[in-house]
C-alpha cells in the first residue's frame, strides 16, 4: 500500500525547521474491526530518518502510541537556501517510504 509523503520546510535565522506529513493508519493492534469485531493487525511506524545533503541530521522512533497520519519535525541548525534535505520512513509490516524537497 503506497503511503503519501509530505516534506516541507521553514527557516527562521539560522534554523531550518522540517515538517513531514505521512499518511499511515499508524494502527496500535488492539483496536476492534467494527465490521467484523476481530482485532486490526499492528501496522505503525518504526524509524524516521532525515537528512540533509546526504548526512544523518536526526532519526525519530515512532510506534503505535503516535497518532495517525503522523506530523513530525524537527529543527536542524545551518542549512541554506537550496540544500537537499531526505525524510524516510519503515513500518513494522517491512514498508517504507519517503520524500525529498529543497531548503526554501
Amino acid at each position: 500500500m503506497a503511503k503519501l509523503t509530505k516534506v516541507k520546510t521553514r527557516t527562521s535565522g539560522d534554523q531550518t525547521e522540517i515538517l513531514v506529513l505521512v499518511n499511515h493508519p499508524m494502527e496500535t493492534g488492539r483496536v476492534k474491526d467494527k465490521k467484523t469485531g476481530e482485532l486490526k493487525p499492528a501496522h505503525y511506524i518504526q524509524t524516521m530518518t532525515f537528512e540533509v545533503n546526504g548526512t544523518k541530521v536526526a532519526e525519530a522512533s515512532l510506534g503505535p502510541a503516535v497518532s495517525k497520519n503522523p506530523l513530525t519535525s524537527v529543527a536542524v541548525k545551518g542549512a541554506k537556501p537550496g540544500d537537499k534535505v531526505k525524510v524516510s520512513w519503515s513500518d513494522n509490516k517491512g514498508e517504507n517510504g519517503g520524500a525529498e524537497t529543497a531548503v526554501s
